[in-house]
């Protein structure tokens, strides 16, 4: 039985989760501003002790790879990395958006169109790609400025349902009739499960030693404009 540690940060929810077999038994998640460096590792100690196991016991180790927010996934990736330093388990990497849209086929398996995560960049950007019922990538995943006719040749074929923290603010903008909005959680590292499982019976597992988060973009420090005009 794989008993695997699911850890998401890349957005502001902090969420851990416990899963056996692709089946989470335990999870503790929350959301707000500058969690997850005081929270996670409360989290995952009170996700182990729920499910009434030890570190020992566990089987590897699963982490949300972005991409997302820098600090939360730096957060969550050193702290997994960690996890299977210490413990000599073994690391899996999830791609974040795909764990989002296998959330999404979770709770409405019957869907049959398309399905876009987002993850709020900036102003009108968003981290983003489509895939389908089946979990394909349709397309890949990109930093992408959204405007009036974003994702036409899509929405003038199917439905596509969007969702995560970047499409609220995407909303406005697109109107078309096939586009539908879903503002459940899908950053929740109960959604890793099945695919953190797959993963393992595959022994597909990152080298702990280089693996790094998947920012897709490079960090910039920007200065408030109280320090600009210090400066």
């Amino acid at each position: 039985m794989a008993k695997i540690l699911q850890i998401e940060t890349a957005t502001a929810i902090c969420s851990v989760a416990l899963s056996i077999n692709g089946e989470t038994i335990s999870f503790k998640e929350e959301k707000g501003q500058n969690l997850h460096a005081a929270n996670l590792t409360l989290f995952i100690d009170e996700v182990l002790k729920t499910a009434g196991l030890s570190y020992q016991e566990l089987d590897a180790i699963a982490v949300s790879k972005g991409p997302g927010s820098y600090t939360g996934l730096r957060i969550g990736v050193s702290t997994a990395k960690g996890l299977c330093y210490a413990l000599d388990k073994p690391l899996i990497a999830i791609e974040t958006l795909e764990m989002m849209a296998a959330g999404y086929l979770t709770e409405n398996p019957e869907y049959s169109g398309l399905i876009c995560p987002m993850i709020d960049a900036r102003r009108m950007e968003v981290y983003t790609s489509i895939f389908d019922h089946s979990l394909n990538i349709i397309v890949p995943t990109e930093a992408k400025i959204i405007d009036e006719a974003s994702f036409t040749d899509y929405l003038t074929q199917q439905p596509i349902i969007f969702l995560g923290d970047g499409a609220a603010k995407c909303a406005e903008v697109l109107t078309h009739q096939n586009a539908k909005f879903d503002a459940s959680n899908f950053n929740s590292a109960t959604y890793m499960s099945r695919l953190a499982n797959e993963a393992f019976t595959k022994t597909n597992f990152e080298d702990v030693a280089y693996f790094e988060p998947f920012y897709l973009k490079d960090f910039v420090v920007t200065q408030s404009k109280k320090q600009q005009a210090q400066g």
